[in-house]
């Protein structure tokens, strides 16, 4: 038998950079279920939108990971293996901010992924809706919602399944795909797939700024503009007793913040912890705007969204915090929101001693989910019906959720677009009708016989 194949994809996020290898058989390209996931790298240090001055130093940050690829490809097959680069929401604001310096890195990084014998195709910046429907097309790929493997040993459309939405949430942005029950209203929000013979028409948008970590810093900006001592800021979100320094420079380095311009960037902000889920989830309600105009439905921010339908896989952010607070298993709205009160309650004393380990997002695990909650139901608008619908999990079949498996086979056409139009010739009701017709007469010509 051939050799299984590999691909390589770098998702190229705001906070950090992953390695994610994939392997299929050789002689399966257009099968289902059969890419798996072999290793995640995770690059050291931040996000590559950090070396906006040091552009060198993002490509030199790639190398162990790569060096570890090398290590799991056979040296023959190193060659043939595709190899990808897609920078989300850290890039999209870096190139708001400085287009060249953008360039620069992504300049960078293809230099250093050049240096290793591999079939490289680029590095790129990808919108937010290839981010949101590639982690679609992802999900419903490792569920195998889109196609299966007959009997008959041919990929069929399966009859009936429902696909499944897609929750996504980064350090700078946050996505929401899923197959509405009505039709899209604006063309924006709309991607239209032909997969496996099939055509689905999804809702997808990308919120910039509304990932964890700028929403943290938008919370952050406009509690240092309420407050009555320029250089204090009481912090609801944080536990009693935490404290920590942080300086204009580093709270307003992000077009998702506008600083006041009051504030000289060396000025240092004492950041004091109050402890009060109720004020926290008053505040972090502020960043969202959540009415709708009179006929329309949205989601936030006057964005349009149809309401959301089907069962939905929630991951990255979504997962990493839920998980922490060990809420990733069905559990109901009510006792989701009194696991978050009850944590939000403890002071930094109580943290530190219940979670000596997680000492670095220990202090925003409150905020993190007190936004994930909002963020879902006041902007996504879940609500404890719906809630349920949500699954907060970071893999499917073994392999991590997220855009880059379906950025990979997309661009190694491993779904094949047209395939399989005769499975979907039949109505189910004609077929049905046809085979129950052939069954009869064979009892029939059994029981003749017996006659």
């Amino acid at each position: 038998p051939l050799a299984p194949q590999h691909g390589l994809v770098f998702d190229a996020g705001s906070t950090h950079t992953a390695l994610y290898i994939y392997q299929w058989p050789a002689d399966k390209e257009n099968g289902t279920g059969i890419v798996s996931q072999v290793e995640a790298c995770t690059v050291p240090g931040p996000g590559i939108s950090s070396y906006a001055d040091n552009p060198a130093g993002a490509g030199a940050s790639l190398k162990p990971c790569l060096d570890k690829a090398m290590g799991i490809i056979p040296a023959k097959q190193q060659r043939e293996t595709p190899t990808y680069l897609g920078a989300t929401a850290g890039m999209r604001l870096l190139r708001e901010q400085n287009r060249t310096k953008a360039q620069q890195v992504l300049a960078e990084v293809a230099k250093a992924i050049g240096e290793y014998p591999v079939d490289f195709r680029g590095a790129g910046i990808l919108t937010g809706s290839e981010e949101g429907s590639l982690g679609w097309i992802s999900i419903n790929y490792l569920l195998e919602t889109l196609v299966k493997f007959s009997f008959s040993e041919k990929w069929e459309h399966p009859q009936d399944t429902e696909v499944f939405g897609a929750l996504d949430l980064g350090g700078a942005s946050t996505q929401i795909t899923f197959q509405p029950g009505v039709t899209i209203e604006d063309k924006n929000t709309s991607v239209l797939f032909r997969l496996y013979g099939s055509n689905y028409s999804l809702y997808t948008h990308s919120y910039l700024c509304y990932g964890q970590t700028q929403a943290l810093k938008m919370l952050l900006a406009a509690l240092h503009q309420g407050s009555p001592a320029p250089q204090q800021v009481q912090h609801p979100c944080y536990p009693k007793g935490f404290q920590e320094n942080v300086t204009t420079a580093e709270l307003y380095d992000s077009p998702c913040v506008r600083a006041p311009s009051t504030a000289s960037p060396a000025q240092v902000l004492t950041v004091t912890g109050t402890g009060d889920p109720a004020a926290c989830s008053s505040a972090i309600q502020k960043l969202f705007n959540s009415s709708c105009g009179a006929n329309r439905t949205c989601g936030f921010n006057g964005v349009y969204q149809p309401p959301v339908r089907g069962q939905f896989f929630a991951f990255a952010g979504f997962y990493y915090t839920f998980h922490f607070l060990n809420l990733t298993s069905q559990q109901s709205l009510s006792d989701v929101n009194s696991t978050v009160q009850t944590f939000c309650k403890k002071t930094w004393a109580e943290l530190e001693e219940t979670f000596p380990q997680d000492k670095k997002y220990l202090p925003t695990y409150c905020s993190r989910a007190i936004y994930i909650l909002t963020l879902l139901l006041d902007g996504y608008k879940f609500n404890e019906h719906t809630w349920s619908s949500i699954h907060f999990s970071r893999q499917a079949a073994n392999t991590d959720i997220g855009w880059t498996l379906g950025f990979m086979l997309n661009l190694t056409n491993m779904i094949p677009t047209g395939a399989l139009e005769l499975v979907k010739g039949h109505q189910p009701s004609l077929w049905a009708a046809a085979v129950s017709f052939i069954v009869l007469a064979i009892v029939a010509g059994l029981v003749a016989a017996l006659l």
